[in-house]
């Protein structure tokens, strides 16, 4: 804020000096053209001296010349005049002594020039009582926010230009606060279940060690006693691979939460974000980006989910592919829309496709680049909270993977 007040103080002062520039010029300008009389009166002489007719309309101050010649009202006149003697004659010229001044413009142009001034002081109060001092007030949020500092919710400010900024960082701090609760309820689930484990492993694995190690010390001679002790080992065994399936079982199942909100909406919102994002962002590395022609339509589903999919799709075209094509082809089939992304240089195997929708998954063609493997699962997961499904194919080193969405009856 200080900042913008030196700028103002600034602009005050050359508004100040350029005002009372221009003031100047226009006095001396008025200045000049009193005594302008005085040049015409001395040319006029000039002219008489030598002899000359002299016409006083082409002088501007210059109101007449009259000779003398003997009349009794030479010396009276309602005008200024001067009474020279030239060639043994008198002549009287008059003339204006105080031409108008241009007060009308002088006036004028401190109007302007005022009005201008008050225009733009009324602006810079204007975006600093409404932008300048409200951002202040909130430029250290987004730094209390990194650091967890913010628990209650944010005020609502008053000024209509921070007030979806507000809406959005409170929504990011709910967002974080229960990001905080899930790491937390998560770390402790985690905990529990682990120490869970070891104990329900320890018990039959103390038996299964017992066992084995009467078994090979011969302490159980008759046969009957040593089938026992077999089928206690394995008995346990069977424990410890129950354990081990609900345990895999817990693992195959969602490894986070997806919030879908199904309501109706328009294909076309939807490709216009994707549009206008990805042409920005692949001209500036040469790949060719293309959205095919298609019908609008209305969805059913999740607006910004199916977003959020599309660009997981893209991503991975960006990540995996050549760099050369991408594009968006549309189809219909029954009550669906189908969304294609298609990317050239695909070097997946046919083999591979079936598992790429899988947590965790990477393919063969990952090379250098970084990932998780949970792209094309939160993909699948998000299409089938939608109602929708999601499926992948190949062909002539393209990479298909296509979106189904459910259109509203």
């Amino acid at each position: 804020m200080k900042s913008f007040d030196r700028i103002a103080a600034v602009f005050a002062t050359l508004m100040a000096v350029f005002f009372i520039t221009i003031n100047i010029a226009l006095i001396k300008q008025n200045k000049s053209n009193i005594s302008l009389y005085k040049v015409e009166v001395n040319r006029i002489k000039q002219e008489l001296l030598m002899g000359r007719q002299v016409n006083a309309g082409n002088y501007p101050n210059i109101i007449g010349i009259y000779e003398y010649n003997g009349e009794s009202d030479f010396y009276s006149s309602e005008n200024e005049y001067t009474i020279s003697e030239i060639n043994n004659k008198l002549y009287r010229i008059e003339y204006i002594d105080k031409p108008p001044k241009n007060n009308a413009f002088l006036i004028a142009i401190d109007i302007v020039l005022a009005t201008f001034t008050l225009i733009i002081f009324v602006a810079f109060i204007y975006i600093r009582q409404m932008l300048i001092k409200p951002f202040n007030e909130l430029n250290s949020l987004p730094e209390q926010l990194s650091k967890r500092n913010l628990v209650l919710p944010l005020k609502e400010h008053k000024s209509r230009y921070f007030g979806k900024f507000i809406w959005g960082l409170d929504m990011l701090r709910q967002e974080l606060e229960n990001s905080r609760q899930k790491e937390i309820e998560y770390a402790k689930n985690e905990k529990t279940f682990l120490l869970s484990l070891s104990h329900d492993i320890k018990t039959p694995l103390a038996a299964i060690k017992l066992y084995s190690k009467a078994l090979s010390k011969a302490i159980y001679s008759s046969p009957e006693k040593q089938l026992i002790a077999a089928e206690s080992i394995n008995e346990k065994a069977d424990e410890i691979e129950k354990i081990v399936c609900e345990l895999s079982s817990n693992l195959s199942g969602d490894i986070m939460d997806f919030e879908v909100h199904c309501t109706e909406f328009y294909l076309s919102d939807v490709i216009n974000k994707i549009e206008k994002y990805y042409s920005d962002k692949l001209s500036v590395t040469g790949t060719s980006f293309s959205i095919g022609e298609y019908s609008n339509c209305i969805l059913r589903g999740d607006a910004d989910r199916l977003e959020e999919v599309l660009q997981n799709i893209i991503e991975n075209a960006i990540k995996y592919g050549d760099g050369n094509r991408i594009e968006l082809s549309f189809s219909d089939e029954e009550d669906c829309r189908l969304i294609t992304v298609i990317n050239t240089g695909c070097t997946l195997s046919d083999k591979e496709i079936p598992y790429i929708f899988d947590s965790f998954w990477r393919g063969s063609n990952v090379g250098s680049q970084h990932g998780s493997g949970l792209g094309l699962y939160i993909c699948r997961r998000l299409m089938e909270l939608m109602g929708g499904s999601i499926y992948a194919e190949t062909a002539d080193n393209l990479m298909k993977i296509t979106a189904v969405c459910q259109k509203q009856n």
